[in-house]
């Protein structure tokens, strides 16, 4: 059992946000959908999604329509490690498909969640016990928008 579980604030369209993801990540699995009572004090959410909870790469999530009084920000991301340049671009195309790129690997999905699309070896690069091969990749990774493995693999051995 999961002892800590992220809950993500919708202003109503926390459902179509959980099929997207479902959609987009393999395996992924979307679980229960909780409506608000009809008897809700707020006749706009009666009957209407309150919470979808779905399961992403392990970890479970919940998602809650609330209102619009708070949103997004990249101040939190979600990390989604892959292991192949094709990894990445399919991520990278279903993600940002109505939303934003940002540098380094990052991007703003339609709903305003922020992902960090990266290479399943960017920490053990990064933390290259040859400081100026974790330079050259860091400087390298400064620069791209979209992360490309083998020129990040390419700054690290000095062929870039």
């Amino acid at each position: 059992m999961q002892t800590l579980k992220t809950f993500l604030w919708f202003d109503g369209n926390a459902e179509e946000a959980v099929d997207f993801w479902v959609s987009v990540f393999k395996g992924a699995k979307k679980g229960a959908v909780q409506r608000y009572a009809e008897s809700f004090p707020d006749a706009k959410w009666r009957g209407k999604v309150m919470t979808a909870s779905f399961t992403l790469r392990g970890q479970e999530f919940v998602t809650l329509n609330a209102g619009p009084n708070f949103k997004f920000t990249p101040a939190v991301s979600f990390m989604v490690p892959c292991a192949t340049q094709q990894e990445i671009d399919d991520y990278w195309a279903k993600l940002t498909d109505g939303g934003t790129t940002m540098a380094c690997g990052w991007l703003t999905d339609k709903y305003g969640v922020t992902w960090q699309i990266t290479p399943e070896t960017m920490d053990a690069m990064l933390n290259d016990p040859d400081k100026k091969k974790a330079e050259r990749v860091m400087n390298a990774m400064m620069g791209m928008i979209k992360l490309d493995i083998a020129a990040l693999e390419r700054a690290r051995d000095g062929k870039a």
